[in-house]
């Protein structure tokens, strides 16, 4: 694509759909499934705090949600791509270390690293699989956006303050302008919802899935 780069000036601006791509992060059978292992990987206590609340928000607001972004972008023409957890390998030995220590291993090609249903990629989408918390550090997300000429990049995805907050700030670092859709991101409780959404606020614009279907829709 051709033509000057969108803002040095701002990040409020709407969307333009041959310069953005939406991304979701890591919404995948591994954590937003009933049977997905990462609720093996907790205690019985914390499971029990976690899970059910977590998958309800999940199935009642936000994967609806997500759904309603993903059919809007497809409509605009906007580029959609995902994100899992997965190893390059079966017994993760390419994981980062983090993820060795914590135990984290989505093997390659399991039902676990597996987009979940309601959201899944069509034919010709990209998916592509990580092993740190930031798509940016263990995937060539950034040379792919590049090629495609993306410079607007729409994302939501889970959880909120843990893999979402890093994809954000390194896509900011790298020099997109970010648009957090913050009703179409969860994690585990509401404060730290809460606090994951008013940390990044200086990284991005910030909407909500009404509010940018809206714009797809108005514009």
């Amino acid at each position: 694509m051709s033509g000057p780069f969108l803002s040095t000036t701002s990040r409020d601006l709407p969307i333009v759909p041959e310069r953005a791509a939406l991304l979701f992060i890591d919404v995948q059978n591994f954590l937003v499934h009933p049977n997905g292992s990462e609720w093996a990987l907790m205690d019985e206590t914390e499971r029990a705090a976690k899970k059910e609340p977590f998958l309800a928000l999940m199935r009642v607001e936000v994967l609806p949600r997500m759904r309603r972004l993903q059919e809007t972008c497809r409509t605009a023409g906007i580029e959609v791509m995902y994100t899992t957890i997965e190893s390059l390998t079966r017994d993760g030995r390419d994981r980062s270390l983090d993820y060795k220590i914590s135990g984290l291993n989505v093997a390659k090609g399991s039902w676990d690293a597996r987009v979940v249903e309601e959201i899944a990629p069509g034919d010709d989408e990209i998916v592509l699989p990580k092993t740190s918390s930031s798509v940016f550090v263990s995937t060539n997300i950034d040379y792919v956006l590049r090629n495609l000429g993306v410079q607007q990049l729409v994302i939501s995805g889970v959880l909120t303050d843990q893999c979402v907050e890093s994809a954000i700030r390194d896509a900011c670092d790298l020099g997109y302008l970010v648009t957090q859709v913050t009703d179409a991101c969860a994690t585990f409780t509401e404060e730290r919802q809460t606090a994951s959404i008013s940390a990044i606020r200086g990284y991005c614009r910030q909407v909500t899935a009404n509010q940018l279907v809206a714009e797809f829709t108005q514009g």
